[in-house]
């Protein structure tokens, strides 16, 4: 299971950072991504680490502003989301992925938190 924390409502320009939990299971065995999803869209990867959180993917665009980062002994992932713009506004998800690697696929995600909300406001 996934619990996901943080989001809310904030100005452009603001930072944010998102927290995701896991229980049950072994937290090291999964890589782990940030998606998000706009109305009617499928869900976009912002960001990937791979087990060790040694390796890290963050797509073009974003990885001057937002950062993935994991700690296996708190069993969390974490989104760090700097100078946010109105459309960075999304629901994000964190996800986990069944292999010591990550996936840029959202479809190969087996577990998934359950979403929150951030708002950004120009």
């Amino acid at each position: 299971q996934l619990v996901q924390s943080g989001g809310g409502l904030v100005q452009a320009g603001d930072s944010l950072r998102l927290s995701c939990t896991a229980s049950g299971g072994t937290f090291s065995n999964y890589g782990l991504g940030w998606f998000r999803q706009f109305p009617g869209r499928d869900r976009l990867l912002v960001a990937a680490v791979d087990w060790s959180g040694k390796r890290a993917y963050h797509t073009n665009g974003l990885q001057d502003r937002f950062t993935i980062s994991r700690d296996n002994a708190k069993n969390t992932v974490w989104l760090q989301m700097n100078r946010l713009k109105p459309e960075d506004t999304a629901v994000y998800y964190c996800a986990a992925y069944f292999s010591g690697q990550y996936s840029l696929n959202w479809r190969e995600y087996q577990y998934w938190g359950q979403g929150t909300q951030v708002t950004v406001s120009s």
